[in-house]
């Protein structure tokens, strides 16, 4: 055991951790929250910033209806209630890359609070993490460092474009725990279509509260906040290192400050960025141009029509119609479209669920991954990829040619059948053809035939090999399996 590893298990004997994360998930929406503007990513600096993007005066925002809708659906999914009033308020604070000096949030009264989603643990039980709330607010633009000669470039491409602020009950107990709440988080957003989920473009980012307590204790430590992590993998080193960092503090006889601090990937470190002390006191109050949402029941039901089968559900389901096992089903259903790919793909064969399910995960998802592509992306579609399972099914090919037939599919040599045909890979079923290969592969090894029957069992891999090599793997596995056993019997 290492030391790090001895440390943890101290840690884990003697105190508790306790993690909050608000998740901050850009809405899906084509124009910005408040304005006309375009939400579009990698358009030029400031071009996609408009009269009230920039705060100019005279201007008043005008709330986009769809980022309320996502912003129920999302409080329907997670079993929340939705306001049927809700008030919009300013923060203010001064930034360079925050025009109006003030940002529009809710505050007291949100469009969502209360729910809750279950997440899986690593030993195989489950644990239900509480959501406080999730409230409608506007992004600020971006300060450029780099390429200004020691200035700062403001972009307010990314002002005012709409966000839900997820934001989590202390509930989470260690950092595996943390990132298995925000995958399950970034899986809804996506399966609702709500959120692309995309953490390179800022679409998807989390801010982590963390404090330690010693074991036993129900009062909460004194919490840092971890600012701006956009990575499953960060998230973890940053909570895991924080941890140890305040538990070493504590236990050098200092004390934990409550302050905002940063993530430093490269060191794998979080660093202070300001303290309770310098904190901004926001001085939040309702907006005034803006009235106080509300919200009927017409709405809420209209809302609560367009949900679609949640993940949760779904894996259920593939494990009772298609009798997957649980881990199966949680592959399959971690994303929609993955989901939707693996259920066009068993329609196509139309059965054969799991032989599917190891075909999707095995070399569709290793080809995916290694591409580094997306699955929308991918260049074998669910009909293809169904296509040549129904070859494996019908034995016109074996399951190790099929490899080979995946691999030219990918490479865009057409369908499968084509493939197969092209290239003349079809299996050789004719048991008579197989017999005449066997009768001649046992003739030529004659030393290896007496050492067989002479109780060396291994031997018989070396035979079906040469019978597979003799046909060029075109020899349908289990005829050849089945005959040779007789053949070496007799």
């Amino acid at each position: 055991m290492t030391g790090k590893q001895s440390a943890r298990g101290f840690i884990d004997m003697q105190w508790e951790v306790v993690i909050g994360l608000e998740i901050h998930a850009q809405l899906a929406c084509k124009s910005k929250i408040f304005s006309g503007a375009s939400t579009a990513y990698g358009a030029l600096p400031n071009t996609q910033a408009c009269a009230v993007d920039l705060g100019l005066p005279g201007v008043l925002p005008v709330l986009n209806r769809q980022a309320v809708v996502m912003a129920a659906k999302f409080g329907l999914a997670v079993g929340a209630t939705v306001a049927r009033r809700s008030v919009f308020a300013r923060k203010n604070y001064f930034y360079p890359d925050l025009p109006k000096g003030y940002q529009i949030s809710q505050y007291e009264l949100p469009i969502v609070e209360h729910g809750s989603l279950e997440i899986e643990l690593e030993d195989g039980g489950s644990k239900t993490i509480g959501i406080t709330r999730a409230h409608l607010e506007e992004d600020a633009g971006k300060s450029l460092h780099e390429d200004f000669h020691g200035m700062t470039g403001i972009d307010l491409n990314r002002a005012g474009t709409p966000l839900l602020e997820i934001v989590s009950e202390p509930d989470m107990r260690s950092a595996r725990e943390a990132v298995a709440y925000m995958k399950k988080i970034h899986a809804l957003v996506r399966y609702l279509e709500i959120c692309d989920g995309n953490m390179q473009e800022g679409s998807f980012r989390c801010d982590a509260n963390v404090s330690v307590r010693p074991k036993g204790e129900s009062a909460f430590g004194t919490r840092t906040e971890i600012k701006n992590l956009n990575s499953f993998r960060f998230v973890e080193r940053a909570i895991e290192y924080e941890v140890e960092r305040q538990i070493h503090l504590i236990e050098s006889g200092g004390e934990v400050v409550q302050e905002t601090r940063l993530y430093d990937a490269d060191k794998g470190e979080t660093r202070s960025m300001r303290s309770k002390e310098e904190a901004m006191d926001y001085r939040y109050f309702p907006d005034p141009d803006l009235l106080p949402l509300e919200l009927d029941e017409a709405f809420i039901e209209s809302v609560r029509q367009t949900l679609p089968e949640l993940p949760d559900a779904k894996k259920a389901r593939f494990m009772s119609e298609f009798g997957l096992s649980a881990y199966d089903a949680g592959v399959l259903t971690a994303s929609r479209e993955l989901a939707d790919y693996y259920e066009t793909v068993v329609a196509t064969v139309g059965g054969e669920p799991k032989l599917c399910a190891n075909w999707v995960m095995g070399e569709l998802l290793g080809a995916v991954n290694k591409a580094g592509l997306e699955l929308p992306q991918c260049p074998v579609n669910a009909h293809q990829l169904g296509g040549l399972i129904l070859r494996i099914v019908d034995n016109t090919i074996s399951g190790k040619i099929a490899k080979a037939v995946f691999e030219a599919m990918w490479a865009g040599e057409g369908e499968a059948d084509a493939i197969i045909e092209a290239k003349g890979l079809k299996q050789v079923t004719d048991s008579a053809a197989i017999e005449k290969i066997i009768d001649q592969v046992l003739a030529d090894n004659p030393r290896q035939l007496e050492q067989y029957r002479a109780g060396k069992d291994k031997l018989f891999g070396f035979f079906v090999g040469q019978v597979m090599k003799a046909t060029q793997g075109k020899a349908n596995p289990q005829q050849v399996n089945q005959i040779l056993r007789q053949k070496l019997q007799g």
